[in-house]
C-alpha cells in the first residue's frame, strides 16, 4: 500500500443512531471525515477520473448510510461506513473513518463524541 490519500472531511448527515430511544426517533447530527488510501499515480498521469477514487461515490454512501440506518452505538455506525466504502469502491486499499456525534445528550457536556477507526481490504 502506498502513502496516497484522499481526505473528504465534513460530511455531515442528520441520523437516528444512539442508545437512547429519543436519538433513535428524533435523530441527531453526526459528522464523518474520510481518508482513502488509494494509488493515486495513474491519475496523476492521466487526468482521468477512471484512474483514481470518485469520493461523490463515497460522500454518497455515507449519508445513505447514515440518514437510512439506525444502530444502538456509533461504534456499530463506523464499522458499516468502513465496510460499504470499501466494499463500493475497489481502488480503496485501506479507509479510516472519524465519525462525530456532534452534540451527545450527556448532561453537562458540551463536547463532542468521536469515533476513530481505521480499516484494511
Amino acid at each position: 500500500m502506498g502513502a496516497d490519500t484522499i481526505h473528504v472531511q465534513g460530511i455531515r448527515c442528520y441520523g437516528y443512531t444512539g442508545l437512547f430511544v429519543e436519538e433513535q426517533t428524533l435523530g441527531q447530527w453526526f459528522e464523518v471525515n474520510l481518508t482513502l488510501w488509494v494509488n493515486l499515480r495513474a491519475a496523476g498521469h492521466s487526468d482521468q477520473l477512471t484512474d483514481t477514487v470518485d469520493y461523490r461515490q463515497a460522500i454518497a454512501v455515507v449519508k445513505q448510510i447514515i440518514s437510512t440506518q439506525k444502530f444502538r452505538l456509533v461504534e456499530k455506525l463506523a464499522e458499516v461506513i468502513a465496510a460499504e466504502v470499501l466494499k463500493q469502491e475497489s481502488k480503496v486499499a485501506q479507509v479510516r473513518v472519524e465519525l462525530i456525534k456532534v452534540s451527545p445528550p450527556i448532561p453537562d457536556f458540551g463536547g463532542q463524541i468521536v469515533i476513530d477507526i481505521t480499516r484494511t481490504r
